[in-house]
Formats: structure tokens, sequence, C-alpha cells
């Protein structure tokens, strides 16, 4: 990699995991919001909310910023070093088919959701969530060409716009969590119904804040379906398999929250042959709530690195320069290495004062904050793995082999899915948590063994980098616990003491500790020049 390419990588990893910082804030906000709003298992109205919210979220992974994005942004990015004209052609073309494949996608999920109320009139639970869904499915539409629009932005080295965008969506949900949903009404359902608006105003907004920065690009929307349909057949051949590849967090996580709605309750479950329920009401709440926390490591790490590495890898791809692809990817995996085992020791270490100083407040109580912290360690047990994919399905997509991210997720799925059955019973929603980080670990290790054997990986670096996070993360817990012992938990401000102080200082400890034993990445992120670790 040449010094230029090397300054601007690490300089869009930079800019890319700053403004996802900011937005995850945001978000982090959105959801202290909605929880003291709603709470965990105080009604129905947290659960129909949360499960609802999933089901747009996984089209957007399936159609949007997922599999089309990994599909759509080297075919772009080849005909844009080629000839520009025809690159504006094929993502006109690629705007105006996904734009009206989510029209009849939505238009037949709300014929759907319509029929399906009317043959459960009586269920109120289940009208409540299929009311919600039916408000927030036109958020997939709004979602998945957004998502276009950043690939096409990320493809023309673009970081910073497509970074920020998600913050609107958390601006919009804030304000009706806090402003409006509070002084509209105290039924929780119509608050939930408020929230799902905001969803949909949200991801309008996001949509149409790109648009001018394209314009200005050169875009001009002009459907040349004869110039640009070669483009379009490779985009849609390249995301089919992708789909499935990209979105199996996602799947899992729907999988989840849909197990966790069904099967909470109290008493005999009488379509389960009299079995009692294995949950209590709120699982579902709670398990979205503790995925959001683990999310936050997730986004500002995994996804940014993988965001910007991607258009990389695949120019390396389209140059024919494969020798240089185990490299880049090793490097990318040693900065996830680096920043998500420590991420995920945090995590485990201090799981409740997190809960606790975010989400303990309003309808969000104690009992609810002890089950959203067991979750929260559970996933933190996991993170590292959940970062690390990212980065490396991307690498086998940049190369075009969507076959083996395909397997790996068809495995997974069935992991996660045969745990959760397994698991459910003896221990709960935390049960659902593990087998979401025993499948995320599965399929890591499944796909970096095929990549080695594809692509010449670093693994002298990737075990150094390794073993250095680890040992300086046992240092940081170390740090962390001896603080949290020293913090009293009756002055002012304990909330916020108890997770700040060991923060800080388990951070601090960590960067001193990693560098002593002779760690680089951290001075890697913000070199201006050719340094690697």
């Amino acid at each position: 990699m040449s010094v230029d390419d090397h300054r601007k990588l690490l300089a869009g990893v930079r800019i890319t995991g700053l403004w996802t910082l900011l937005s995850r804030v945001l978000g982090m906000l959105r959801d202290m919001a909605t929880a003291a709003l709603l709470g965990a298992g105080g009604g129905a109205a947290a659960d129909a909310f949360v499960v609802a919210f999933r089901i747009p979220n996984l089209f957007r992974r399936l159609f949007g910023e997922g599999a089309l994005a990994a599909s759509y942004l080297p075919i772009f990015s080849a005909q844009w070093e080629q000839d520009r004209a025809a690159a504006w052609r094929l993502a006109s073309v690629v705007l105006g088919v996904l734009s009206g494949l989510m029209l009849m996608l939505v238009a037949a999920g709300e014929l759907l959701l319509w029929l399906t109320s009317l043959v459960f009139s009586g269920d109120e639970d289940l009208r409540l969530l299929l009311g919600l869904t039916a408000v927030m499915l036109p958020y997939v539409l709004c979602i998945c060409v957004t998502a276009q629009l950043s690939a096409t932005l990320h493809a023309l080295g673009r970081f910073a716009l497509p970074a920020i965008v998600p913050t609107v969506l958390n601006l919009v949900w804030l304000g009706g969590a806090w402003l409006v949903a509070p002084r509209f009404s105290d039924d929780q359902a119509t608050q939930a119904y408020i929230l799902a608006f905001c969803v949909l105003i949200g991801g309008a907004l996001q949509l149409l804040l790109q648009v001018p920065t394209l314009w200005r690009l050169g875009f001009r929307f002009q459907f040349d379906w004869s110039g640009a349909r070669e483009g379009l057949m490779r985009v849609v051949r390249n995301m089919l398999p992708m789909m499935f590849g990209l979105a199996i967090e996602q799947i899992n996580t729907l999988l989840d929250s849909m197990i966790a709605w069904a099967l909470a309750g109290s008493g005999p479950i009488g379509w389960l042959g009299g079995a009692t329920y294995p949950m209590e009401q709120g699982a579902a709440a709670a398990l979205y709530y503790a995925s959001r926390l683990y999310q936050f490591p997730l986004g500002m790490l995994g996804v940014a690195v993988a965001t910007v590495f991607f258009p990389l890898l695949a120019r390396h791809a389209g140059r024919g320069e494969l020798h240089r692809i185990g490299p880049d990817l090793s490097l990318g995996l040693q900065l996830v290495i680096f920043l998500a085992v420590p991420a995920s020791v945090g995590l485990m270490l201090l799981s409740l004062p997190i809960t606790e100083l975010i989400f303990q407040r309003g309808v969000f109580t104690a009992e609810d904050s002890q089950r959203t912290a067991a979750l929260i360690a559970t996933f933190g047990g996991g993170v590292w793995a959940l970062c690390a994919l990212p980065v490396v399905i991307r690498g086998f997509y940049a190369v075009g082999d969507r076959r083996t991210p395909l397997v790996a997720g068809s495995v997974a799925v069935a992991v996660n899915l045969l745990l959760n059955l397994l698991l459910v019973w003896p221990l709960a929603e935390v049960g659902l948590a593990a087998a979401t980080v025993v499948a995320a670990v599965v399929q890591l290790l499944i796909l970096l063994v095929v990549m080695s054997r594809l692509h010449a990986l670093n693994w002298r670096g990737l075990a150094g980098t390794t073993a250095r996070a680890v040992a300086a993360s046992a240092v940081m817990a170390v740090a962390c616990w001896a603080v949290l012992l020293l913090t009293p938990s009756d002055i002012a401000g304990a909330r916020a003491v108890r997770v700040v102080a060991p923060a800080v200082v388990g951070g601090i400890a960590y960067l001193v500790a990693y560098r002593l034993l002779g760690g680089r990445e951290f001075a890697l992120l913000w070199s201006r020049g050719d340094d690697r670790p």
C-alpha cells in the first residue's frame, strides 16, 4: 500500500469511527428515552415496538446497506475508473429498480399485515405488533435507498456524510420520545405509535440529506436501462447470495426477538402442550436494549473498519493485485482486535453500572436493569467476534467469493436456532444471547480458516496483537474492578461516576499496558505516514 493510500485509509477509519461514535451516543440517548417511556417488563407496548422495529431493520440489512452495498460498490467503483458517465447511469438504474422493488414489497407487506389483523382481531397484543409494523414498514424504502446513496459516496471516497446520516434518525426518535410522546398521551400503546411515526420521518430525512452532495458530485437521475443493464445484472447476481451472508446477525437477532416475544408470559403455554413459559414479559425489550449496547462498539469498530477497508480490497481485486488482499485484510483485523477485545471485557465488567446509568429511570425498574445487564454481559463476551465478522465477510466479497459467507452464515443460523431452543428454558433470555455469541464465534472461525487457505493472512501479526490485547485487557479489568470497589454508591452522581471513572482509568491502563507490551496500533490509527504494526 502506498503512503498516500495508507494515509487516506486511516483517515477514513478515523472519520467514520468518530462520526459513528456521535451517532451511537445519540442512539444511546434515544434508547434511554425509550426505556424511560416504555420500560422493559411493565407492559406489552415495549415488546411490540422493538419486535416491530426489528422487521424493517432486517430488510435494511437484506436489501440495503449490507447486501446491496457489498454487491453494488465494487461494480460502481470499477465503472468509475473506466467511464464515469456509465457509472452514473448504473447508479440511476439501481436507484430506480431498488425504489420500485421496495415500493412493491411495502405494499405487499401492508396488505399481509391488514389481512392478518382481520384474522386475529381478538388478540390485542398481536394487533399492536401488527399495527406498529404497518407504520414502520415504509421505513424499508427510505433506508434501502439511503444505503445505496451511501455506498455511492463510499465508492467516491466520501465517508463523513454517510456516517453523519444515521444521527438524523436518532435525533427525530429522541425528540419523539422526550418531547412529543409524554406530552401527547399517558397510554404506552399510543406512545409506541408516536415513536413508530418518528422512525418513518427520520428515515425520509436520512434519504433526502445525501441528495445535494451527490448532485454536486455530478449525479443526475437518468433511467438508461440498456446502457446500465449489464452492470445491473452483475449487481443482482452478486447480491442474492450476499443478502443472507451479510444479514446473519440481523436474522439471528430477529429470531431471538420473535422467540422472546412468543415464549414470554406466565403459566402454561396452551399451544405447546402445557409447558411453562421460560421467560417473563419484557424479554424482547430487554434483548433489544442489551443488543443496542453491544452494537455500540460493533458499529464504531467492526462496521467502521469494514466500511473503509472494503473499497480498498475491491480495488485490489479489480486490478488483479490479489497478493495485497491478505496483508491489508490482516491489518484491518489487527485494528479490530486491538479495539474490540477491551470493549468485550469492559461490557462484561460494567454491564450493570452501564444499564443503571443509561436505562434505569421512568418505568424502567431496578429489576429491568438486572435482566438487561445479564444480557449485556453475555453479549459482551462475543463482541470481538461480532466486530471481526463484517471485515472478514467483506474480504470474501471483495474477491468475488459469495459462496463461503453464505455457507458459514447458514451454519451460524442453524447453530443459533438450535441453541436457542436448548438454552431458553434453563437460562431464559440469557440463553438466547449466549446462542447468538456462540453462533458468531463459529461463523468467524469457519471464515478465517477458509480465508487463510485462499489468501496469506499475517498470522504472526494477528497472534501478537491478540496476545497483547488479552494481556492489556487483563490489566484493564483489574484497574476497573479496583475503581468500582473504591467508588461509593451513595455519592451525588454515583451512577455516572461508577461508569465514567472505571472506563477512564481502565482505558488508560489498557493503552499504557498495550504500549509497554510493544503494540503500535493506537499510534497507527492516528499516524499520517506508512508505519505498520
